[in-house]
């Protein structure tokens, strides 16, 4: 996936949220908005062009000060679509870059 094709999908709003991205942006306080201004400046973090499910990416984008990670493939229709959305924090997260080694840090 390329990041500058995905921006312009968003632009053009050629892109859905998947139920499952819905649910967890709520709790996370995380708006449509965010996920638009996120992806505009956002970057690929991770590519997983071999996913079983079909090609997808993770983005890291800011909106409001605070980093976002998003996950994005393809529709049948080469819309893009967001699967799921979360700010990156411990366990899974030492930061916005940088993964923990499985998941959690020991202390």
């Amino acid at each position: 996936m390329e990041i500058e094709e995905i921006k312009e999908k968003i632009m053009r709003d050629e892109y859905e949220i998947s139920f499952h991205a819905e649910k967890e942006r709520y709790p996370e306080d995380i708006t449509i908005s965010d996920l638009e201004t996120a992806i505009s400046n956002g970057e690929i973090l991770e590519d997983y062009p071999n996913d079983p499910r079909g090609p997808s990416c993770l983005i890291l984008g800011y909106s409001q000060n605070r980093a976002i990670h998003i996950i994005c493939g393809y529709t049948l229709m080469e819309w893009i679509r967001i699967i799921t959305v979360y700010i990156p924090k411990l366990p899974k997260w030492i930061d916005e870059r940088t993964r923990a080694k499985g998941g959690r840090i020991n202390a």
